[in-house]
């Protein structure tokens, strides 16, 4: 069977079937076998493992991900490359093809009828344009999910891991890691795809916490307040949170909550850390009475 990482391998197989690439899906398939190693080092699949494989494209990854899961669910929007993927994995009887949007599949069912409910490892090149609409609706799904290891644009996938102070940390930041472990597996330049991106992109690889890392009475109340502080990200915490209409907080109970979590008053939001947003919020639960409205 073909090795698709080859270059020329991948352009034989889009002549057979004429296929375009289609601007709209994102859709950028992986030349380097180099980057494959990684992508699979990182994933850490085994023979016990049954794999989600987000955006499979010609099934490049997909062979790999055959050789050493026990079952591959490959789900792709495209129908154009279903007949593709039939044709590149059809030497393999532990793959099962699904032709449908994954923002529209319903993860959880989909995992207890594959995997008996059991966590699943997740590997994806995604389409960059909804990465985080994906990784994010992956993590509040609650799904059994053991790990996600996906191609992402570079930046998203610095954002993902920043800590507080850097330029890159906000609220995609704090939301990846209240649900996941974050490691940079790899940095991958354009020139490992066909067609080329115009941006640099990275492999990050997300290990599911199987309880956050903080204790949080409120999650929604949690992340209606890191919104808040990176809505405008140069003003201070005060500001930030006094001038978001969806907190119905006022300013004294916005001073008083900082200052019990023992924070001084001219503090930015991109200087908390997640430990810190937590206890912010259950003071704020606290100062405004919202636990004796639930």
């Amino acid at each position: 069977m073909a090795d698709l990482i080859k270059p020329q391998n991948t352009i034989a197989v889009l002549q057979k079937y004429q296929f375009h690439f289609q601007k709209k899906f994102g859709q950028n398939f992986l030349i380097d076998a180099h980057v494959m190693d990684k992508i699979l080092a990182a994933a850490q699949i085994s023979d016990n493992d049954f794999v989600l494989e987000i955006g499979p494209g010609i099934g490049t990854m997909t062979q790999f991900l055959c050789e050493h899961a026990r079952a591959v669910a490959a789900v792709e929007i495209d129908r154009n490359l279903i007949p593709i993927l039939h044709d590149t994995l059809s030497g393999y009887d532990n793959v099962e093809i699904v032709q449908e949007d994954i923002l529209k599949l319903d993860i959880g069912k989909f995992a207890l009828e594959k995997n008996n409910g059991n966590p699943m490892k997740i590997v994806a090149n995604l389409p960059y344009y909804i990465t985080t609409p994906i990784v994010m609706g992956l993590l509040e799904s609650r799904v059994p999910i053991e790990s996600i290891t996906v191609m992402v644009q570079k930046e998203v996938a610095e954002r993902m891991k920043a800590g507080p102070g850097t330029k890159e940390y906000g609220a995609l930041s704090l939301a990846v890691q209240y649900y996941a472990k974050t490691e940079l597996a790899a940095n991958v330049p354009p020139n490992c795809f066909m067609p080329r991106p115009k941006i640099g992109s990275a492999v990050i690889h997300l290990t599911c916490y199987p309880t956050p890392p903080v204790q949080i009475t409120d999650e929604k109340l949690l992340f209606a307040l890191i919104r808040a502080s990176f809505n405008q990200r140069r003003k201070t915490l005060v500001n930030g949170l006094s001038h978001d209409p969806g907190l119905s907080l006022t300013k004294e109970q916005i001073h008083q909550a900082i200052e019990q979590t023992g924070l001084p008053l001219t503090v930015r939001g991109e200087e908390l850390t997640l430990e810190q947003f937590a206890q912010l919020a259950e003071t704020v639960r606290m100062v405004s009475g919202i636990s004796n409205k639930q």
